[in-house]
């Protein structure tokens, strides 16, 4: 599972985030203890308790003394605040700057853009009617 070249506490959080997004995790929802991570993905005791005091410093899950780690009641909504905010300034601004650099006008990206989640709409649509 930890094969990245990210550490493996890093990885850990990302997934945890990723669950959290996908409603894998739901906020209130209790995580895995450390121990259980640590016996689950035989790692470290130590790596997932970093894994999960980063998650707590972000907002992303808290502890109840005694209990456990649980999702944050926000943190579907910040970590989708963070990924658009990501999303734009790692995708979205480099290529309106290609984009300007190469003379393609603005317009063009947006009917390229509208063009390929038409097309992705359909095909899920598609797929989903395929399957039923």
């Amino acid at each position: 599972m930890f094969d990245g070249r990210d550490p493996i506490y890093v990885q850990i959080a990302d997934q945890i985030r990723q669950d959290v997004l996908r409603g894998d995790l739901q906020p209130e929802e209790q995580v895995m203890s450390t121990t259980q991570y640590a016996t689950t993905f035989r790692i470290n005791p130590a790596t997932a308790a970093k894994a999960f005091a980063q998650l707590v410093d972000d907002g992303i899950l808290y502890k109840r003394r005694g209990v456990g780690m649980f999702v944050a009641a926000g943190a579907p909504d910040r970590l989708r605040a963070e990924g658009r905010e990501s999303f734009f300034a790692d995708v979205v601004d480099p290529v309106a700057d290609q984009a300007r650099a190469l003379g393609i006008p603005l317009e063009d990206v947006v009917a390229r853009l509208r063009a390929r989640t038409a097309r992705a709409t359909t095909t899920t649509t598609e797929a989903e009617g395929a399957a039923s």
